[in-house]
């Protein structure tokens, strides 16, 4: 049974989304800020997915999810927005986002993303990832190209244009330019070796695993 924690500022919409997941089959837990789910994680709670909404009062949801990841915590998560501009998509995945959702949004859809994001983190702690081996299998890699393929990994069949690549991977380097990312994808096919074309460049939507 996965355990998921919903993180909103709205808790007529945690209660909802609680009441339905526990009808699925799943442990919900909720908080409603960002700093009580903090202070949860902190106590020891741990989860398989993080639900998080991103607009809330004081902390934000993209601070929380920055501050798991400088920890070294990869529990997936999951974001739900009312912004789905591109910017603010790229922010989500910059911010360590698995998948995000747009408001307003059905449970259906909710539970859909859930259960992709959950499966690819269960792929990925088994050693795999639709079909191409775990980075951790895969020897010499470098700190960007296992993010790339780690970005590639939890969102098969996406293609990422180098502008995302380049805010996912290097967030904070404004000096890098997008023929990095070419030459970072190459290596990484010539690493993957006959998996390597897997990894495809679709011309006018960038690179993605298929």
């Amino acid at each position: 049974m996965a355990k998921i924690l919903i993180v909103d500022d709205e808790q007529d919409l945690c209660e909802i989304l609680s009441f339905n997941f526990q009808a699925e089959g799943y442990d919900p837990s909720t908080a409603n800020s960002a700093e009580e789910a903090l202070a949860l994680l902190a106590s020891g709670h741990s989860f398989d997915l993080i639900l998080l909404d991103v607009m809330m009062d004081r902390m934000s949801g993209l601070e929380m999810a920055e501050i798991l990841r400088r920890r070294g915590d990869n529990t997936p998560i999951v974001f739900l927005t009312a912004r789905s501009s591109h910017d603010d998509q790229l922010q989500c995945f910059s911010s360590g986002a698995d998948d995000y959702i747009a408001k307003p949004f059905s449970f259906d859809t909710v539970l859909a993303r859930v259960r992709a994001v959950l499966r690819r983190s269960q792929s990925q702690r088994s050693g795999t990832s639709a079909g191409v081996p775990n980075d951790s299998s895969v020897p010499g890699l470098t700190r960007r190209e296992h993010s790339i393929l780690q970005l590639l990994q939890e969102h098969p069949g996406r293609y990422f244009s180098r502008e995302e690549i380049l805010a996912a991977v290097w967030p904070d380097d404004t000096f890098v330019g997008e023929r990095s990312v070419d030459v970072h994808i190459a290596r990484l096919r010539k690493k993957l070796g006959t998996e390597g074309s897997r990894i495809v460049n679709k011309t006018g939507f960038g690179y993605g695993l298929v």
